[in-house]
């Protein structure tokens, strides 16, 4: 689905520096009845006991640190996510906001604060891409461990829509348990403490799953990075559950869509798992057993948009993005929300 979205659409600040709780967003529903537009305290109106609303407990890291080139050009680097052979995925942007940085080579050294630099090991995830890339694999050497390092010297990851910074309090969802994701796993953030008290009295289950997510500044075209993740025991049986009885399975974000969706068997049956996820939803390859989803509003071109549609079919996806451009919703991480009730 191609659209143009207007720059004013852009939220460039949270919903609590506009005078909003953070449940006081707007929420668009798109379901077989139409377009209904609500704020997201409103939630609870649209599901109903037996639902499984299934959140994800990432917490954000700071994964911002500023850089400075061998030729002392100073860039911003993105510490995407960490790989098994303890080397690391960045991605290297321009200092002024404009974009990532194309002109990389393998064996470049970028230094970084507190004496601490990343050796550019190989393109990612492509190793044969001689020039162009935008991510690589780096060897990241410093004192102590990352974890430590980002928490003293990085930032949020920030775009040049926003106006301004704000603490990582900002990029924290109610649920954020296990730090690793890059990005905020935005869905989730309009949730209140309260909220999720008021669904659960009202019998809609709330289960976990971990999945980390890296950077999101995909270029058109690019397919969805390999993401950690992990699936427990009791939330792959409470999906069981619930499918068996006639509830709805409804994922707070593409990633808590993708971790279930690669556990998910042909048959309905869903496995405990954890490890590394590589699934790109479509419509060739639609959801097995997530029925709903609630979700933020995904630029042109994304490729997150044919996770959409592979739960909520193109048509329906198609007309609430129509409504949402027309009614003025707020896009990215501190904008407005959807629920895709197909």
């Amino acid at each position: 689905m191609n659209f143009t979205l207007p720059s004013e659409l852009s939220a460039t600040e949270p919903a609590e520096a506009r005078g909003l709780a953070r449940d006081e967003v707007r929420l668009l529903v798109a379901g077989t009845d139409g377009i209904t537009h609500a704020r997201f305290h409103d939630i609870g109106r649209f599901l109903e006991p037996g639902d499984m609303v299934v959140v994800n407990t990432s917490a954000t890291v700071a994964a911002a640190v500023d850089g400075v080139r061998a030729c002392h050009e100073p860039i911003v680097v993105h510490f995407s996510s960490p790989l098994d052979d303890g080397t690391w995925v960045i991605e290297l942007r321009h200092h002024d906001g404009s974009g990532p940085i194309r002109d990389a080579v393998v064996g470049e050294t970028v230094g970084l604060p507190g004496g601490a630099s990343a050796l550019l090991v190989a393109p990612y995830p492509d190793p044969d891409r001689y020039l162009g890339s935008r991510l690589w694999r780096a060897r990241i050497s410093i004192e102590g461990p990352t974890d430590a390092y980002l928490a003293w010297f990085g930032r949020p990851i920030t775009y040049g829509y926003l106006r301004g910074r704000f603490p990582l309090s900002a990029y924290q969802t109610v649920f954020a348990r296990d730090p690793g994701s890059a990005e905020m796993p935005s869905a989730a953030r309009p949730f209140t403490d309260r909220l999720v008290t008021d669904l659960a009295m009202q019998g809609v289950t709330i289960a976990p799953i971990t999945l980390h997510a890296g950077v999101s500044s995909l270029e058109a075209g690019e397919q969805p990075l390999p993401e950690r993740f992990r699936v427990p025991v009791a939330t792959a049986r409470l999906v069981e559950h619930t499918k068996r009885n006639g509830g709805r399975v409804i994922a707070v974000g593409t990633t808590v869509t993708r971790a279930l969706e690669t556990v998910a068997r042909e048959g309905g049956s869903v496995a405990a798992e954890e490890g590394w996820t590589d699934l790109v939803l479509s419509p060739e390859r639609p959801a097995r057993v997530v029925d709903a989803l609630i979700t933020g509003w995904h630029t042109p071109e994304s490729s997150h948009l044919l996770l959409l549609e592979a739960v909520a079919g193109a048509e329906l996806v198609t007309a609430a993005y129509h409504s949402a451009l027309e009614e003025k919703y707020l896009w990215h991480e501190f904008g407005d929300s959807c629920l895709f009730l197909p």
